[in-house]
């Protein structure tokens, strides 16, 4: 048996033949040691070897035998945590913190050269949640957070209250558990876009040893369901299987291998002999829209004719009349990307049975309660016999407001008895994880001389893919918002979304809104042009305003309200910003030019259907609170917010609210944390149950002592009533011998919906041979209400931001017919450190009226006018209109060699 040195302590182990030294410390329990890709992309599972970083997933583990491997775990020494961790802990470098353990043994590395120079030393470490500027501060010893003061803590940038456990190691995200008896399951996915299985033989798959069973379409529940997380789940068709014999998209799972361990998992997919009758397929939606364009799905599940899933249609005034009386019309196609979340945790659900005979479901996710729901549907269960929870999760982004890892893990488990572990691969997740919807729009705007816009008809066609999860509702938002933020008595929709053999659409950050916005953003600065009018005097001209009816293209009252407005102020902000400069110049000679562009967004603060959430809170014995919350945190900053918001309701320190959340045992229902509701809605429940816990304490602490209730206050840890002081401990004690429980619970609804905005400037140089693109000035201005914790919102902000420019610059999904040909991160390119630049953050100084505590979200409407921010500079460098994200290199040549 060899001998490995971990973090000083010595274990007797032998590696597989083959495993690497990520897994093998994995198995020897050291989950500090994160799994992002599996292929040294992205560093999160950076671990020391003799004090030199490596990327573990990269080192066959037999050669740390005799040599020292340091782990996050055994960064920190006597106690204290190591000087890096420390400045991470300051600057909280970082939100959901999967890359952080990576991304500090790499920054823990660095000798002062390097430092220097962190575009280049940090290049093997990526962060999909906080842009960079964060990790930058803790690298700069700078420090973000402020004290937790009792009755301050509303606007105050306060720490995440797991830090210490994410720094070091101990934070446990949904794989970091093990479990005795563990199987590991892995599916084989199609290799057609459109195929019928005609047979399957598993017979050499089940030979493979270590494999304990293969499951088919016949073997699994034949329900229909979708696997979108929503609160009603009829605005999502019911077209998928969780098996079926039918493959719709090239990485569709055709078969669940269940084995002993990974490898053998992966060795029975390999095994399977599937015989395919391949179908014709259609990749277009515009195509697949045609008369004779190959059907995806059977009339028992379309409600339409043809692939057409879903089609909105709307006018209020008069289209016609409206071009009519314009002085300038702008028309042009616009088309964005498919692109994909990346968040750095992969998906992955384990399932078991506990003594009780209950099962339990720890899966990284979104949306518990709703995921409990679609699997007690198809599994046959009652909610009562079936435990859905998260612990930590690495990131979402929409990409986990979907059950794609729970079913088969529940279902294998229930079949064998055993626990059952799926931990997706980053290919799975780029063959099989949804996607942003690719749209194509058309725009034909008109206005006036003075400006004034006279008609807006815009036409959406979005490519839902195989299946129709959120192809409706991102139609929905892609129609709504983006056209309603500009008033015009003139409007005119139609959206279209459409099945086609492509890895199927869902939500991602910006929600549809991001698609329109982009093309309704670069064809308001086209008309100002054809106006000659200055491209910001346009939109002030233009935006809705308050006591508009905000109206895209439906006349039917809307709850959508303005909470606060802060537009102007944002416009106003940004174009201050710009003129005035940052000092960066555009790099020297004539092939580079120099342009600059703006752009809007609105976006309704939750989803058009309905969202709830509950919240519940005790006083403790040792007079500190419990809040139990069913949202994620996944990376969101939300339990950070939803302590601060409890905490300046009753006038104490954050710290003294201990939280728990999305565990459906523990804690009350909430839809999922999605489409900005985690302030709005389960931010607004903390606050209702925060105001009935004051009020449960104050009128129990009256009838104790006799005074009257207008006399008695919550200070700090104690009840003050007149001149008698009663701390929090005592009282509880009080309450206890009267059975009173001091305990509360409250639900909140999502209505009416408060509206975010938020203005993108940006700067840039386009070089005029190659097409590269280098980012000189990035301003972003938010209208987001009161901040709850301002760090945590610029960091939502920064993290938005950064994402929006990988949309607009470097990501691209590249399929050929139907199979994407760059499943991996160094292929598909999400921002790296080098890449992101920094943006400068402002908030305009309102306070909403409708969110909790005058707060409105921030981490989702911020992607929504970076890509057209660009394009807008792009056009004014170049004189050209790039119409189709993403605006990479050889696409800027190509238009550029067209029209020098």
């Amino acid at each position: 048996m060899s001998r490995y040195e971990i973090n000083g302590h010595l274990f007797a182990a032998e590696p597989k033949p083959g495993q690497c030294l990520r897994t093998f410390l994995r198995d020897l329990e050291v989950f500090g040691v994160k799994k992002g890709c599996d292929a040294g992309d992205c560093g999160a599972c950076t671990v020391w070897i003799d004090g030199k970083p490596f990327h573990s997933c990269l080192v066959p583990a037999f050669r740390a035998e005799g040599r020292k491997v340091t782990t996050i775990e055994g960064l920190a020494s006597s106690g204290e945590m190591h000087p890096v961790q420390q400045a991470f802990h300051d600057a909280q470098a970082f939100q959901c913190g999967f890359c952080a353990a990576g991304m500090i043994m790499t920054a823990a590395s660095m000798g002062a050269d390097q430092k220097a120079d962190l575009p280049h030393a940090l290049k093997g470490n990526l962060c999909r949640c906080t842009g960079y500027r964060s990790i930058t501060d803790a690298l700069n010893g700078k420090c973000n957070i402020e004290s937790d003061v009792a009755g301050k803590a509303c606007g105050t940038s306060l720490p995440n209250p797991f830090t210490d456990d994410i720094l070091t190691g101990k934070a446990r995200y949904t794989m970091d558990v093990a479990m005795p008896g563990m199987l590991h399951l892995k599916v084989l996915r199609s290799p057609h876009a459109h195929a019928r299985i005609v047979g399957i033989d598993r017979t050499a798959a089940l030979a493979v040893p270590g494999v304990v069973a293969v499951y088919t379409w016949e073997d699994v529940p034949r329900r229909l369901y979708s696997t979108a997380l929503h609160e009603d789940h009829l605005v999502d068709p019911d077209d998928t299987y969780m098996l079926d014999n039918v493959a719709r998209f090239a990485g569709q799972r055709v078969a669940a291998v269940v084995a002993e361990s990974e490898g053998a998992a992966e060795a029975g997919c390999r095994a399977i002999h599937v015989e395919y009758e391949v179908l014709p397929a259609v990749f277009d939606p515009v195509e697949a829209m045609e008369p004779g364009a190959p059907l995806l799905h059977d009339k028992d599940v379309l409600t339409k004719e043809g692939n057409v899933y879903c089609d909105l249609k709307g006018e209020i005034g008069n289209i016609a009349r409206g071009f009519e009386e314009a002085h300038a019309i702008h028309e042009l196609t616009y088309s964005t990307s498919r692109v994909q979340h990346v968040h750095l945790e992969t998906h992955g659900s384990i399932a078991w049975r506990s003594e009780d005979n209950r099962w339990h479901v720890r899966t990284s996710s979104q949306g518990p309660f709703a995921a409990q729901k679609k699997l007690c549907y198809l599994m046959g269960l009652k909610a009562r016999d079936l435990h859905v929870f998260t612990e930590r999760v690495g990131g979402g982004f929409g990409g986990k407001q979907e059950m794609i890892s729970e079913d088969l893990v529940l279902f294998a488990a229930m079949k064998l008895g055993r626990p059952v572990k799926w931990e997706w691969t980053r290919e799975d997740e780029f063959l099989g994880g949804t996607t942003r919807h690719q749209m194509t729009t058309h725009v034909k705007l008109g206005a006036r001389k003075d400006g004034t816009l006279t008609a807006m008809d815009v036409r959406v066609v979005s490519n839902t893919g195989a299946y129709g999860n959120h192809g409706s509702e991102t139609l929905a938002a892609a129609m709504g918002s983006p056209i309603a933020a500009y008033r015009c008595d003139n409007k005119r929709g139609a959206g279209y979304a459409v099945y086609t053999n492509m890895v199927p659409g869902g939500g991602f950050r910006g929600y549809g809104a991001s698609q329109t916005t982009f093309a309704i953003e670069c064809a308001i600065d086209e008309l100002a042009r054809l106006l000659a009018i200055d491209p910001m005097e346009m939109r002030r001209r233009n935006v809705v305003r308050p006591g508009d009816n905000i109206e895209s293209i439906w006349q039917e009252p809307s709850d959508a309200s303005f909470g606060s407005y802060g537009i102007l102020e944002c416009l106003e902000i940004v174009e201050r910003e710009l003129a005035k400069g940052n000092g960066v110049a555009k790099p020297g000679g004539d092939h580079w030019a120099e342009g600059t562009g703006v752009a809007l967004a609105m976006l309704e603060c939750g989803p058009p259907t309905e969202h709830r959430s509950g919240a519940e809170m005790r006083l403790l014995a040792d007079g500190t609170y419990h809040l139990a919350v069913g949202s994620s945190e996944m990376g969101n900053g939300i339990t950070t917010a939803h302590k601060q918001m409890a905490a300046a309701v009753l006038g104490v320190r954050a710290t003294d609210i201990a939280i728990i959340n999305a565990d459906t045992d523990r804690t009350p229902y909430d839809t999922g944390t999605f489409a900005s509701t985690g302030t709005v809605v389960a931010g607004k429940a903390v606050h209702i149950a925060a105001e009935a816990m004051r009020d449960d304490i104050l009128a129990f602490a009256s009838r104790h002592t006799g005074m009257d209730p207008v006399q008695c206050r919550l200070e700090n840890d104690a009840v003050v009533c007149g001149d008698k002081r009663i701390p929090l401990d005592a009282l509880h004690a009080a309450g206890a011998k009267t059975d009173h429980h001091f305990a509360v619970s409250r639900k909140a609804y999502l209505s009416p919906r408060t509206i975010a905005f938020n203005v993108q400037g940006v700067r840039l140089a386009v070089h005029r041979v190659t097409g590269e693109i280098r980012i000189l000035h990035s301003v972003h201005a938010a209208d987001i209400g009161r901040p709850i914790n301002p760090m945590q919102c610029r960091g939502q902000l920064d993290g938005a931001v950064a994402m929006g420019y990988g949309w607009a610059l470097t990501e691209n999904m590249v399929h050929e017919a139907g199979h994407m040909v760059n499943p991996q991160l160094r292929n598909y390119r999400i921002p790296a450190y080098a890449d992101t630049p920094h943006t400068d953050i402002f908030f305009a100084d309102t306070v909403d009226s409708i969110g909790p505590l005058g707060a409105k979200s921030q981490g989702e409407c911020g992607i929504n006018p970076v890509a057209p921010a660009v394009a807008n500079a792009l056009a004014d460098a170049t004189g050209i209109r790039f119409a189709h994200l993403p605006f990479t290199p050889d696409r800027i040549f190509a238009e550029l060699a067209e029209k020098p």
